[in-house]
């Protein structure tokens, strides 16, 4: 095992995947998507230059990139496609969810569309409103995208290498504000499979279901509050479609107490349906109200204050599980 930080792990997948399968090209306007900071670039330059026929720089048009990866997905290149900002891949939506996500239903399943989406999504730091989205609950409403969240450099490694040999169009979903955060990754090549949950802190008093950077916050806010005598469990997704619910509710078996912290907007969103599904299979399980900490129903301000007041911030979610617990 050595500790990376989450970028690193992120970079070292991409050059072994790279490096395994010629049928995968990488097309990034300027790769900031993937290493968040100019100050990394030299690092994507060295990948660049190992594989430079199938690192792809294009003009900026989301459409047009997202429609020619998924056409190239068509005839049977396997394209990871950089968007960046999340909120970009909304000048690309019909490419990603009306051709892409449909091309293996509407052919009867003799089309794939083996494509990657790359975002960046969330509150980043003043990055307003055009900049702060999260569009995973709407990716969720549009069948035949796999979805990916992962929290850690272990996860971001081993489920960049599961999206990349997916049949299916997958949509792969990162925070910048989780680049710098490090942890241990195998050694040995490693894949982990969508649709696998993992118990990040194991505990008996409140089953906090989190993803994305918001695992992060939860596992600090449960080492603070196991002071106080409140034992949380953190469960992570790491993927949403396909959702591994048994795990969840394993988890809300054992506590009967339920938080959900996610960065979309509170309503209809990732924590919306996640209390939606708890509720249907585990109603006479939950020993107090589920409760959601999400984004506020308003734009994403452009003041770091008030970014911080909308936010699913620690402080909310510590207030949650008190709550919960009580």
């Amino acid at each position: 095992m050595r500790e990376l930080a989450y970028y690193e792990a992120k970079l070292e997948a991409l050059r072994e995947i790279l490096a395994a399968d010629e049928r995968v090209h990488f097309i990034t306007e300027i790769a900031t998507g993937f290493l968040g900071l100019s100050a990394r670039r030299f690092q994507f330059n060295e990948i660049a230059k190992s594989f430079p026929d199938r690192v792809i720089s294009p003009p900026i048009s989301e459409l047009a990139v997202c429609g020619l990866a998924t056409g190239a997905a068509m005839a049977g290149l396997r394209p990871i496609v950089d968007l960046i900002t999340a909120s970009f891949a909304f000048e690309a939506w019909p490419q990603i969810v009306n051709e892409a996500a449909n091309a293996f239903y509407m052919s009867g399943g003799q089309t794939r569309a083996p494509v990657v989406f790359h975002l960046l999504h969330g509150l980043r730091g003043a990055g307003a409103a055009q900049h702060s989205h999260s569009p995973q609950a709407m990716l969720w409403n549009c069948p035949g995208l796999k979805i990916v969240l992962p929290s850690s450099p272990r996860d971001v490694k081993g489920l960049l290498k599961a999206a990349a040999a997916s049949d299916s169009p997958t949509v792969f979903i990162d925070h910048v504000l989780l680049f710098e955060y490090k942890g241990l990754v195998p050694d040995a090549s490693e894949v982990i499979p969508f649709g696998q949950a993992e118990i990040k802190r194991a505990g008996a008093d409140v089953t906090v279901v989190a993803t994305s950077l918001m695992v992060q916050r939860s596992l600090s806010v449960a080492e603070r509050l196991a002071k106080d005598g409140i034992d949380a469990e953190v469960v992570d997704p790491r993927t949403i479609v396909p959702l591994d619910l048994e795990t969840i509710m394993a988890s809300v078996e054992k506590t009967g107490r339920v938080v959900l912290v996610d960065e979309c907007h509170q309503s209809c969103g990732v924590a919306a349906e996640l209390a939606a599904r708890i509720a249907e299979v585990g109603f006479d399980r939950l020993k107090a109200p589920v409760r959601r900490v999400a984004t506020l129903d308003v734009p994403v301000p452009f003041s770091p204050p008030l970014e911080e007041f909308v936010s699913p911030s620690e402080t909310r979610i510590a207030a949650a599980i008190r709550a919960a617990a009580r």
